[in-house]
């Protein structure tokens, strides 16, 4: 702001006239539009870092002032220090300007009056309509609350201790008053400690009210100068001012940060996740509970147990935390509110009405938004429960049940569980004193419900008022003033109670509540405290504030980016400012050269982060971002176009793939933000990708060790192996060391074996047989391991040494057949057993001898495992042997072993270990680099190697160029194709002749000079692709060819022949002038086509053999298919590209390939102008092609055959060569034209040959300097009859003439046609001839007419035969299909009905059988039952008369009596 205006119109301030201050304020918006500079029309000045040397040697005085005080005052000769970037916000409306000896009368000026307390609120009463000053005011007592009455004198904060004048740097330093009003102001932005001069003119309103905050003592200045500082930081982030109302006019940035260096971490609060939120609250701040004394009898256990079981978890967590990160950072928690916009979204006009009623019943304002501090926490009554009254013990006997007799069923009441927040602010109950009705105290300070509440109802319009700056009248609206006193003084003594119990240490650093006794007289609280409901509090507030405390941290790293014209007022000339010497270099160069530049419209940033531990991390991340900020319409126009805020995403990242991921972190701010990364156990890589309008600052704080920077710094660090699974294979080594060392003794034998197994047996894998088969993996890695620690294959004795410290009988059989002694060249059998087949007895015998032998191995392994014995310690003798070479490289030992346990298991892709996760970020990588061309506007070929692969593997090729437009081609050597170069990550199989990687780029207008080109290839692990050759080359010779486009009946652009001496690697480029046109590029061997590639202006084939053999072409040569056709290929030349080049040249040319080109779809369109420039052009070859020339009638006749085509390109603009001569003349880029390239290496640059393909010209003019030598004249008959035939006319009057020309050439045939006068007259007479009619003869079935003629008749007649001829052999071949096909369909069906007739005999037979079968059964079933029956009744016969025999009396007797009873019955 410009204050000497002003000054210069009146002698006093208070006699500004309103025409001065519109002046004034017109030249606050000027000059802080040119200061800081509005889109991006000036610099912007970043204050300088703060150096204590500088500001030692600062000059405080006028005459003897520093570069920067001369820089900062618009004259050497000023009366006083003027700050050209001090800036007030528009809502305080300053209308003069005052010097501290204008405005202090009585006294004398002083920085600092009084040094144990002061007041920031009894005299600023106009000011708290400001919202920044209410934040400014707020966070400097919450500050003092926290840092200000420390014990310990080094660990008091005092804010005057920011100002310096007139001092040194010193601890404990007083600064003092500087009549040329300068003063230095340490505050913390964008990452550092930053040196900020402001001056001591202190803005006044119209009723000569200061507008900075003031305290009590009225000569003191500190708070001023400070709030003078503030505001001009706080400045930097005005953007926030215009463009996120929403959030207030602070947003997010906080005076926090800037007075300590704390991190801020912003919380958005949501009634959603209170739960989450209460634990974290009880989890950092401590919490309130009851002297144990003061509770009743029953409840003091209660009480203890929950206190001492919450203090014990809080205690422990802490203590895990402590362990993990090695300490725990104390962290500061606040809270703030803004006011709601409802015309932003009409639907928050509740949710304002709600929060405006919460708050005014906890004594505060919706106006008055601030930040208030959180101090304790608490989970029960503030009020001690009373002790229940005694009951006699006969009473507890048999204690009466209460009964309640209601007429309803009763719920039980659900209870609420008591969970309140402390808050500190220094504006509570401010505006809303001796009116606002507060929390009865019998409540315990909760929310007020009823509908009583003699509570003030403020309009909405005195909300309004209040935003604009205007102080309400609260006492108007005020129903009972003085019934509320009472109130209020029972909360003021709840305060005082809770005042004691609350320690004068940091709240947060500890629980206990020590009591000061040095300090005698009482010192005021700045902050006043209230408990608050945690549903109320997430009602109230908005956003949760947790300050981080960076010197807790034991590990930091800083990266600062700025844009070219933001640069230091040190004038360094450096576009970045690291402030931590730990700190590396931002970005790549890449990033730097595009997105430093001050055209464009931000700041962009990519780094990485690596992150391996064996434990959980948390890593802090800071972001502050420098925006755009700006008072006039267009600059908020501008800033709108572009980025509002500044973003910060994180997200996983590898190297080994393309696909992009989640993100797992997103920060997005308008000043400086800070969030939590949780990362789990293992290693994480992260990409940070940064987005900001001036420039950013990130800072990453942790306790665990990580690696933070540009791609070359982490890359480098992904090679070596993760920390998980260094710590598996070093565990695994460690047991199997233990192991053999205990082999031979039979006391330790048993644990270091077992520990062996738990630690290489997988936690997933518990069956039976999944362990056998991982035990049989995990004993061929071994052997595999004492191997390679050996190099070289195992004797037969340290083969049984590992079968016995496995004790694995069958190892040779499973996991090392290709090792197994069977396969030596000592098993090999005799030479009489090589081509003879044993017999069964032999087999027999050999499979006994084999048993016997494995079982004896058995037997010696077994008594080798079992210590003390001969075998055993045989045994341990070599493995101790083996191990002393296993330990000299015991690291690599260790890694092959688990990577040989994790590739060879049964499963695959199975999760064997937790490491294994860690392998998405395992890399290995080699680098290319050649030097780029300086030639300009040019195409190049940047880069062409062999690579060989010898297995599988994912491989991802990355091009670092400093040329935008560069393009890479890889081909398969062995089928000739191209892969797709869209696909950067792709999975490459193993071939013979390898693949090749062929690089192109277009110079621009300005090339980089010095640059070089990088590729960069990438896998998981080694082995890499192999180099063919020793090095890379980039010298290549390049053929270059241009010409004029004629257009022609074949579409051909051009054909050349390549002659070739030896064989030859080339790469064919075209590209016409204009960009449109379609091509197609090939390459022919005898008029075949060999390779072809179709492109749109620009066609390029990247890999080309010419051969010499022609044998060896006719093997190689592959399928023909669309696309890149690369064939020849020698296999030789595939390793050794350069071998031929020591053969001595032949005496001929060996070989000639044809390269042309064609325009396709008739792409190429020529305007008029280009079109008469064509004309001329197949002027020029029609002379080129006349073989016999008037002029030349002499000449001609001498000249001998074969020779008359040594000057067919004279007189034409002609084709340009770079590697032939000088070129004749110059071509005219603007006319339509063509470049042909070819490229090989520079050493076969004398055995390749390009020329034109001019075959068919000289054979037609050779043919008719025959005719002209056999038959003299006969051109000029030839002429005479061409001109006769289109002048019909006058025919007869040259037929006379004909006969004396023919007279003269035959006497005189060394003549020329130049003397004949009869020649002279048919080329001076102009002919005239009538139009011949044609229609008749022409058909319309064709695009163009054509003439009818006999031959084509001829033609026609017989493509109709041939058509009429296949159609009939066709019809025939149908009708015969036909009459076959009825045929085999009569067949069919005769052939079923035989079928279904012999079907029915068999089925009438067998039944028949059956019937008759059946038959018989019955008729034998019934004769034998007939025949039983018979059998019985016979013998039944003979019984009956055997008893009639032996018993006759007893017959009788038995007849009488029944013939008795009978006459009984008659009577």
């Amino acid at each position: 702001m410009s204050k000497s205006q002003a000054k210069k119109k009146e002698s006093s301030p208070s006699k500004a006239s309103l025409a001065d201050r519109q002046a004034s304020s017109g030249s606050l918006v000027n000059t802080s539009s040119e200061s800081l500079g509005g889109a991006w029309r000036c610099r912007f000045p970043v204050w300088p870092e703060w150096s204590d040397a500088e500001v030692n040697k600062e000059k405080w005085d006028s005459s003897k002032g520093a570069e920067d005080d001369k820089k900062s005052s618009k004259s050497s000769n000023a009366p006083f220090f003027e700050d050209p970037e001090g800036k007030i916000p528009p809502s305080l409306k300053v209308h003069c300007w005052k010097r501290p000896t204008e405005f202090i009368v009585d006294k004398t000026p002083t920085v600092v009056e009084s040094q144990r307390t002061f007041d920031l609120l009894s005299n600023n009463d106009h000011l708290i309509c400001s919202e920044l000053m209410r934040w400014i005011i707020s966070e400097i007592c919450i500050v003092w609350t926290l840092c200000g009455n420390k014990f310990r004198e080094e660990e008091r904060w005092k804010p005057w201790e920011h100002i310096y004048s007139l001092c040194k740097v010193v601890k404990g330093h007083m600064p003092l008053y500087n009549s040329f009003g300068k003063y230095l102001v340490k505050l913390y932005w964008m990452g550092s400690w930053r040196k900020i001069a402001v001056d001591d003119c202190m803005p006044f309103d119209e009723e000569n009210n200061l507008l900075l905050p003031a305290s009590t003592c009225q000569a003191e200045l500190w708070p001023m100068l400070l709030a003078k500082a503030l505001i001009k930081v706080a400045n930097s982030k005005s953007v926030t001012l215009t463009l996120v109302v929403s959030e207030g006019e602070m947003g997010e940035f906080t005076f926090i940060n800037a007075l300590t260096g704390w991190i801020p971490e912003i919380r958005p609060l949501q009634s959603l996740y209170l739960g989450k939120t209460w634990d974290f609250l009880l989890d950092t701040i401590p919490v309130f509970s009851h002297p144990i004394e003061s509770l009743p009898e029953d409840t003091k256990s209660q009480t203890s147990d929950s206190v001492s079981g919450r203090c014990s978890s809080m205690n422990r967590t802490r203590r895990q935390i402590s362990d993990r990160e090695n300490g725990c950072p104390d962290v500061v928690l606040c809270v703030s509110q803004y006011a709601f916009q409802p015309h932003n979204d009409p639907l928050r006009f509740g949710q304002m009405a709600n929060s405006s009623e919460v708050l005014r019943q906890y004594n505060l304002s919706l106006l008055y938004s601030h930040i208030a501090l959180l101090t304790r926490t608490r989970s029960c009554q503030l009020e001690v429960p009373p002790q229940p009254l005694p009951v006699p013990r006969w009473k507890l006997v048999r204690p009466h049940k209460e009964y309640v007799i209601t007429a309803e069923p009763r719920k039980p009441p659900l209870l609420k569980p008591e969970q309140f927040i402390e808050v500190a602010s220094p504006f509570l109950s401010h505006g809303l004193k001796g009116s606002v009705g507060s929390i009865p105290e019998s409540e315990g300070a909760q929310r007020m419900r009823s509908h009583g509440s003699p509570l003030v109802c403020i309009a909405e319009r005195e909300e309004t008022d209040f935003r604009d700056g205007l102080e309400p009248d609260v006492a108007e609206h005020t129903p009972n003033p003085p019934s509320n006193y009472d109130n209020i003084t029972v909360i003021a003594e709840d305060r005082e109670k809770d005042d004691d119990d609350i320690s004068t240490e940091e709240p947060i650093t500890g629980t206990e509540e020590p009591v000061t006794e040095e300090v005698l007289v009482p010192v005021l609280p700045l902050l006043q405290k209230i408990w608050m409901d945690l549903d109320d509090f997430a009602e109230c507030f908005q956003n949760l504030f947790v300050f981080h405390k960076p010197h807790l941290y034991s590990r930091h790293v800083h990266k600062c980016h700025f844009k070219s014209n933001v640069v230091p007022k040190s004038a360094t000339g450096s576009n970045c400012s690291v402030s931590s010497s730990q700190s590396l270099t931002t970005g790549c160069p890449s990033v730097t050269l595009d997105f430093a530049n001050p055209e464009c419209p931000e700041v962009r940033g990519t780094h990485y982060l690596c992150v391996d531990s064996m434990q959980p991390s948390q890593i802090l991340i800071s972001f502050s971002v420098l925006l755009l900020w700006g008072l006039t319409a267009e600059e908020k126009k501008e800033i709108s176009a572009t980025c509002r805020s500044g973003v910060l995403i994180a997200q996983p990242h590898s190297w080994k793939s393309a696909q992009s991921q989640l993100p797992v972190l997103t920060i997005k701010t308008t000043s400086s933000k800070a969030a939590v990364l949780d990362l789990p156990p293992g290693r994480h890589v992260l990409s940070f990708h940064t987005k900001a309008a001036l420039g950013y600052h990130v800072h990453l704080c942790g306790n665990t060790p990580f690696i933070f920077g540009d791609e070359e710094t982490v890359m480098s660090h992904l090679t070596k192996e993760s920390a998980r699974f260094t710590d598996l294979d070093t565990s695994l080594l460690r047991a199997l060391a233990r192991v053999v060392t205990s082999f031979g003794n039979r006391h330790k034998r048993s644990d270091p074996g077992r520990a062996l197994q738990e630690t290489h047996q997988p936690l997933n894998i518990n069956t039976p047989l999944a362990k056998w088969e991982h035990q049989k993996v995990f004993n061929s890695a071994v052997y595999h391991m004492l191997c390679e620690a050996l190099g070289r294959k195992l004797v037969a004795e340290e083969r049984f040494a590992v079968m016995a410290l496995t004790a694995d009988p069958y190892l040779f059989n499973h996991g090392c057949i290709e090792d197994s002694p069977e396969l030596d060249a000592e098993s090999k059998p005799p030479e009489n057993w090589r081509d003879r087949q044993p017999s069964i007895q032999e087999v027999k015998a050999a499979t006994v001898l084999q048993a016997r032998f494995r079982g004896h191995l058995v037997r010696e392994i077994l008594k080798a495992t079992k210590p003390g014995t001969k075998e055993n310690l045989s045994a341990a003798k070599i493995l101790s042997g083996m191990w002393t070479k296993v330990k000299t490289h015991a690291e690599e030992n260790a890694v092959f072993l688990l990577r040989d346990i994790i590739d060879h298991h049964c499963k695959g892709n199975a999760m064997l270990y937790p490491c294994q996760e860690d392998e998405w970020t395992k890399i290995s990588f080699d680098d290319y680099i050649v030097s780029l061309q300086d030639t300009a506007n040019s195409w190049i070929l940047v880069f062409r190697e062999v690579f060989l692969i010898p297995k599988e593997m994912l491989l991802v090729t990355k091009i670092y160029s400093p040329i935008p437009n560069c393009l890479l081609h890889v081909i398969d050597n062995d089928t000739g194709e191209e892969l797709d170069n869209k696909l950067a990550t792709r999975v490459y199989q193993p071939n013979k002749l390898g693949y090749t990687f062929v690089a192109e780029a277009v110079i621009p207008e300005s090339p980089p000079v010095g640059a070089n080109w990088k590729l960069r290839l990438i896998s998981s692990r080694e082995p890499l692709p192999k180099l063919a050759r020793e090095a890379p080359l980039n010298n290549f010779s390049v053929k270059e060819i241009r010409d004029y486009y004629i257009p022609n009946d074949d579409n051909r652009i051009c054909r050349y022949l390549v002659q070739v001496t030896e064989d030859v690697q080339g790469t064919v480029q075209i590209q016409t002038s204009s960009p449109d046109v379609f091509i197609h590029l090939a390459i022919l061997d005898q008029e075949k086509e060999v390779a072809s590639k179709t492109g749109k202006g620009h066609v390029v084939i990247p890999v080309v053999w010419f051969l010499v053999d022609k044998d060896e072409m006719d093997q190689q040569s592959p399928t023909q298919d669309e696309g890149v056709k690369v064939v020849d290929t020698p296999p030789q030349k595939a390793e050794k590209p350069d071998s031929s080049s020591d053969q001595p040249p032949t005496e001929t040319m060996g070989r000639t390939y044809v390269v042309q080109a064609y325009v396709l779809h008739k792409s190429w369109d020529l305007d008029e102008a280009q079109l008469d420039f064509v004309h001329q052009l197949r002027d020029l070859q029609k002379i080129e092609m006349r073989a016999y020339k008037p002029e030349d009638s002499k000449r001609s006749s001498s000249t001998p055959k074969g020779k008359g085509g040594g000057d067919k390109e004279k007189g034409k603009p002609g084709a340009t060569s770079k590697s032939g001569s000088k070129p004749e003349t110059s071509l005219d880029l603007t006319k339509p034209h063509w470049t042909l390239r070819v490229v090989s290496d520079e050493s076969q640059a004398e055995s390749v040959e390009v020329k034109k393909d001019t075959a068919r010209v000289d054979q037609i003019q050779s043919i008719k300097r025959a005719w002209e030598m056999v038959e003299p004249g006969r051109s000029a008959k030839a002429l005479q009859s061409r001109l006769q035939f289109l002048n019909p006319d006058q025919r007869q009057e040259e037929e006379v003439d004909g006969e004396e020309l023919g007279t003269e050439l035959t006497t005189a045939p060394t003549s020329g046609p130049d003397t004949s006068p009869a020649n002279q007259k048919h080329a001076t007479t102009s002919f005239t001839f009538t139009q011949m009619d044609y229609t008749p003869f022409i058909r319309r079935h064709k695009e163009f007419p054509v003439l009818m003629d006999t031959q084509m008749e001829k033609m026609e007649e017989k493509e109709r035969l041939e058509k009429i001829q296949s159609y009939r052999l066709v019809r025939d071949n149908v009708l015969e299909k036909q009459e076959e096909q009825e045929l085999n369909r009569k067949e069919l069906m005769s052939s079923q009905l035989e079928i279904y007739d012999d079907m029915q005999a068999v089925l009438w037979q067998r039944r028949k059988k059956f019937l008759n079968a059946c038959k018989a059964f019955s008729s034998r079933l019934m004769a034998a039952v007939k025949k039983e029956r018979e059998e019985k009744q016979a013998l039944e016969e003979a019984q009956h008369a055997v008893q009639e025999k032996t018993n006759p009396a007893s017959a009788g007797s038995k007849h009488s009596s029944k013939s008795a009873k009978k006459a009984g019955k008659k009577k």
